[in-house]
């Protein structure tokens, strides 16, 4: 017996022996510049919120530029993971942390953590609460008490730095210029768009002359000019060095008038519709006694620039819009619902909250204002001016919808990508305090989130008009919050320029006749993702504008028109085809997601508002053109929560083999299998050889592929709603099982049992 238990004993002592160097020799994937501050070991990651038998086991790490828990323990009920290759299965970008919460059971202490601040208790719990909405939970109750508190506190110090430098982008690119080596298909002295990826090696930046000149062209704004006046940012810091400006309008008279405008933020030329009506943005005048004069001189300048002389119609989007703190109070509530609040089975409350939150009313407000604009533009042949205070917050998200609407280039995957580069990077949009990167929340407002679900609500409606899918506009989101990329890090070219600059001489890096350090670019997907995973991008419903099909074995190309599509709205009242609420219908009802909306200031005297609703009846009553223009359905029912954006972590909400994904996944076949046709077709006209025409057949545009023709196979066992994202190891809240929340994220018509409710008292 003594024997025995020797043995045993002995066995027992070798294994925690072995165990415990297994835990120690795990190590996480580092980036060029990027460095371990502080970590823990025997850290359990917890997986489910009523039992602890799926928590993970590892260490926490923090670096410079994430949270990273390891562990070769297999993820538990999780069927599909995927893959980010700058991010680990469990890591999280500290620019994508929103709080630190350290918890202390013993004392029954909690404390959020902000920086260089005291933690004067040994944590056993962190909670993470991130920004994209996902809840992450660490126990301590193995780990050395004073090594977790050290880890917790190196996590809020390096998730909340003071300075733009302290971002990890810099030390990855000071990194790439020490080296002089091209890491992961990025050359730091090359281009902004990055190596290895087709779309960023199309993508335009409009860092150049020659990208604004070739927008010109592809616009026809033949009275346009791409003006130089800023370059070496001369004039404005918060401006492009290069933009465009009526040809009328000498350098002289801009470097006249931009004392005049607030950041000295001249007019700048966004778009040239086919009849000649322009777009443009412009920031508010500040010299009064000055304002009427310049007004009119910058009035002529845009008139002279259409060719039928016509005028110019201005809004004011300060009055017609919600306010950035507006937004961000409709931000914060909607994130309360969706993650923060207790849910029990007797909730009756959950669509009168998400309707308290504002957000889909302000989505509403933004598609119902931009299509407005888009009918001066289509139907009176007027230019348009966005006029708002410093015109680079609110005309972002106008300007940006009102040309997805009318140019079907900006549905392309390349084309959207351009349109967020002129209308948001390159025209001043403050993407470091908008995103609050250095956690500044006076000035955090989520205007591109806002700008993405408005998008998204065209897609949903539109389909086969975008592209992209609604996982790329996701992904993009996501983009945002990863400190690597100078596409979303900075508040204006300038910014980059001057603070970059300044980084590389503390650094002693050469720059030679470089304008700044060259930041990765976030459309060089490849960074990110697999070339597989990036299929996951494109919608199976899209057809291009001339697609290629074989009639009687000969190519021909195929042109869409408007007698190629059927209208799905024949018989439908007017209110719902359009979505125009009428005087009868703008008051708000009890239970009803239709709220009043601001007074609607859209009411030119020579437009009245009967010509702008029969304009929008009449678009409506025909065949849409999928790549012309396309409007917004804007009544109740039509507006919906984006819920593989705001859903995606929540584990009780995620439908196994549901969602909008199993519609994807037979799409997708189904289109694989027109595209294997095809393949056989073109090899069986062109008598190919055998090997060229196997290569052919092993490729494909689908991320889901047919296994042959009439493929009847079912959807993958690890489809769910929340796909390609997997809540497993998101903490949120107890079942929704049988509420209306459960009911909704079932497509349970819930909109119009609230209407039907109020029509009822």
């Amino acid at each position: 017996m003594t024997t025995l238990f020797s043995h045993s004993g002995k066995a027992q002592a070798e294994e925690n022996i072995a165990s415990e160097p297994r835990i120690k020799k795990l190590e996480p994937v580092l980036l060029p510049g990027e460095i371990v501050v502080n970590e823990v070991n025997f850290v359990r990651k917890c997986i489910a919120t009523d039992t602890s038998q799926y928590d993970l086991w590892g260490k926490l790490v923090c670096t410079n530029f994430k949270i990273s828990f390891i562990t070769d323990d297999p993820m538990p009920l999780q069927k599909f993971h995927f893959k980010n290759l700058l991010l680990g299965e469990h890591d999280v970008p500290l620019t994508c942390i929103e709080q630190i919460v350290t918890v202390n059971d013993t004392k029954r202490k909690q404390k959020v953590l902000g920086p260089n601040q005291k933690l004067k208790f040994n944590p056993t719990e962190l909670i993470i609460y991130c920004k994209d909405f996902r809840i992450v939970r660490f126990r301590f109750d193995e780990a050395g008490p004073e090594s977790a508190k050290k880890v917790c506190l190196a996590i809020a110090h390096y998730s909340q730095p003071t300075d733009l430098q302290l971002l990890f982008a810099f030390e990855y690119v000071g990194e790439m210029y020490h080296n002089l080596a091209k890491v992961n298909g990025i050359d730091p002295g090359g281009g902004g768009g990055g190596i290895g990826s087709a779309s960023a090696q199309q993508t335009p930046l409009f860092e150049t002359y020659s990208d604004w000149d070739r927008e010109i062209k592809r616009t026809g704004a033949s009275e346009w000019r791409v003006c130089s006046v800023n370059e070496g940012y001369m004039i404005s810091t918060c401006l492009p060095e290069y933009f465009v400006v009526p040809s009328s309008l000498a350098d002289q008279d801009l470097k006249l008038y931009s004392y005049s405008f607030i950041g000295r933020r001249m007019p700048l030329w966004s778009w040239n519709h086919p009849n000649g009506s322009a777009l443009v943005r412009m920031a508010n005048i500040k010299d009064v006694l000055q304002q009427r004069r310049i007004d009119q001189r910058i009035c002529n300048a845009i008139t002279r620039s259409h060719p039928l002389r016509s005028d110019v119609y201005k809004s004011d989007l300060d009055k017609c819009l919600p306010n950035i703190q507006e937004i961000q109070a409709a931000h914060i509530k909607l994130k309360q619902l969706c993650v923060n609040e207790p849910f029990e089975e007797t909730e009756e409350k959950w669509l009168s909250s998400l309707e308290n939150t504002h957000w889909l009313e302000y989505i509403r407000s933004f598609l119902r204002h931009s299509a407005e604009l888009v009918y001066m533009m289509e139907c009176k042949h007027v230019s348009v001016v966005l006029q708002e205070e410093e015109g680079r917050d609110l005309s972002c998200v106008a300007a940006s919808l009102i040309q997805v609407m009318l140019d079907p280039y900006f549905r392309t995957i390349v084309g959207f990508q351009s349109l967020i580069q002129k209308e948001w990077v390159m025209a001043g949009y403050q993407f470091l305090d908008r995103c609050n990167h250095l956690k500044r929340s006076d000035k955090e407002s989520p205007l591109f989130l806002m700008f993405l679900d408005c998008v998204w609500q065209l897609l949903e409606q539109y389909p086969a008009a975008f592209e992209f899918s609604e996982v790329y506009l996701t992904l993009l989101h996501d983009s945002a919050r990863i400190s690597l990329f100078g596409t979303f890090l900075f508040n204006c070219p300038h910014q980059r320029v001057k603070e970059s600059t300044e980084f590389a001489i503390s650094k002693n890096i050469q720059l030679g006749g470089e304008k700044g350090l060259r930041f990765p670019c976030v459309w060089d997907w490849s960074l990110q993702f697999s070339s597989r995973d990036r299929l996951l991008f494109h919608n199976p419903l899209y057809v291009g504008k001339s697609a290629p099909c074989v009639h009687n074995g000969a190519m021909k190309s195929f042109k869409r028109s408007k007698k190629n599509y059927s209208s799905t709205l024949r018989g439908a009242p007017p209110a719902l085809k359009n979505g125009i609420i009428g005087e009868q219908e703008f008051l708000p009802r009890r239970n009803s997601l239709i709220l009043k909306l601001k007074p609607d200031l859209f009411q030119p005297a020579e437009s009245p508002s009967h010509s702008r609703e029969q304009f929008f009846r009449d678009w409506f009553a025909k065949p849409v053109d999928l790549h012309g223009l396309i409007l917004p359905h804007l009544s109740a029912t039509q507006i919906k929560l984006w819920k593989l954006c705001y859903f995606r972590w929540v584990p009780e909400a995620q439908i196994s083999q549901g969602g909008s994904v199993t519609a994807f996944h037979r799409v997708s076949v189904l289109a694989d299998e027109v595209d294997m046709l095809n393949r056989n077709l073109r090899h069986y006209k062109s008598n190919s050889s055998l090997q060229g025409h196997c290569t052919e057949l092993d490729q494909s545009r689908m991320y889901f592929r047919a296994s042959g023709f009439n493929d009847t196979s079912g959807a993958p066992d690890f489809l769910s709603s929340s796909f390609p994202f997997s809540p497993v190891g998101n903490l949120c809240r107890r079942s929704i099982l049988g509420t209306p929340l459960s009911k909704f994220l079932s497509g349970a018509k819930i909109w119009l049992s609230t209407e039907t409710l109020a029509n009822e008292d």
